[in-house]
């Protein structure tokens, strides 16, 4: 069985970690119909239509 020879360092494991924290980047799009950037695939919380349907009822 195989064992560490030395302890990994604090640098070296914090050097092996460094890209688990990054976030993906957002993928926004613009609604056809207000020109507000919403998620895909989602309904848009500015006018509340998806895909030229109206689904919810926005206050005005």
């Amino acid at each position: 069985m195989a064992v560490p020879k030395r302890k990994t360092s604090k640098a070296r494991k914090n050097k092996r970690r460094s890209c688990v924290w990054k976030l993906p980047k957002l993928n926004l799009i613009k609604c056809p119909q207000c020109k507000e950037f919403k998620l895909p695939h989602r309904v848009c919380q500015v006018c509340g239509r998806y895909r030229g349907r109206e689904v919810i009822k926005v206050g005005e």
